[in-house]
């Protein structure tokens, strides 16, 4: 089967909620939607599982079955730019998440990498990237397939700049791409203005990790404010006065042949993830009457 854009909510959607459904439900009431995407969120997680195996398990039978392709957010409390302890407590979190992400069958592990504080920008960065070298071994020792999924960042105090994110996935093994659109539209005062900004990315990603980890990127998407030092608050698509507009990344997603998943930030999580599903199909279709 071919492969094609998968889109879907970070973390249960609200009406999932009201309905009184598990997460193993989860699945099958986004299938029901249209929606072929989840990510599961750990992000209140300590240094161990707070999941069941046997309940980690049954989500990812649900997901196979539905065919909903499961990724998981780790912890918040991660910083691998910070003190000792703090980068060996930080270490210890991700693998506990990603032993988790592995029993569910996620095929990445979506994070923060830390925060530059009182640190040089260079300094704390190359620490992040020695400590993710080392969870990418320990991973390895344990045969964990998950992918880690170092995020692109929306405040400028934080690693995660796309040059910093396309540098780990270069230097650190079984990584995957991950960039959340609000946050380099925040971390940047507004980046994504017209087509050619976001073109001016996903070229840059093809020219320093090739093709294929661009079109199969992980993404994150909402709208975005933000302030003088970057993010603020997400927001809802149809709230026009945020960006960025998602229509303008779809243009180019269908211009490089691009498959990422697109997972919604948003406040109406599955709400605006079938928005975005349906305006990619809309430029799509465009495309092929302009070809006939």
């Amino acid at each position: 089967m071919a492969e094609h854009t998968r889109f879907g909510p970070a973390g249960v959607p609200p009406m999932f909620k009201l309905m009184g459904a598990s997460t193993s439900d989860v699945p099958k009431l986004l299938r029901a939607e249209d929606l072929d995407a989840f990510e599961y969120g750990a992000v209140q997680w300590g240094q161990k599982p707070q999941i069941k195996q046997e309940n980690a398990n049954l989500l990812g039978e649900e997901a196979r079955k539905n065919d909903v392709r499961l990724s998981m957010h780790g912890s918040y409390y991660v910083n691998l730019a910070g003190k000792k302890e703090v980068v060996e407590a930080s270490k210890r979190r991700l693998i506990a998440a990603a032993t988790a992400a592995d029993w569910m069958g996620a095929y990445v592990l979506v994070f923060h990498t830390g925060f530059y504080g009182r640190f040089e920008k260079d300094y704390a960065f190359k620490t992040c990237v020695e400590a993710l070298k080392e969870v990418s071994a320990e991973m390895r020792s344990l045969n964990l397939k998950v992918k880690l999924g170092p995020e692109s960042m929306g405040r400028k105090f934080q690693v995660g700049s796309l040059e910093e994110i396309i540098t780990i996935n270069q230097q650190v093994e079984a990584t995957q791409l991950v960039l959340d659109w609000g946050h380099l539209h925040s971390r940047e005062l507004g980046r994504f203005k017209k087509v050619e900004d976001f073109r001016v990315v996903v070229e840059k990603v093809e020219e320093e990790l090739g093709t294929d980890a661009l079109r199969s990127m992980h993404c994150h998407f909402s709208a975005i404010e933000f302030n003088s030092q970057g993010e603020k608050e997400h927001h809802a698509l149809d709230e026009k006065r945020y960006g960025p507009d998602f229509k303008l990344l779809a243009e180019v997603i269908a211009d490089f042949q691009m498959h990422p998943t697109m997972i919604c930030e948003s406040p109406v999580l599955d709400v605006d993830a079938r928005k975005m599903k349906e305006t990619l199909a809309q430029v799509l279709e465009s495309r092929k009457q302009t070809i006939q």
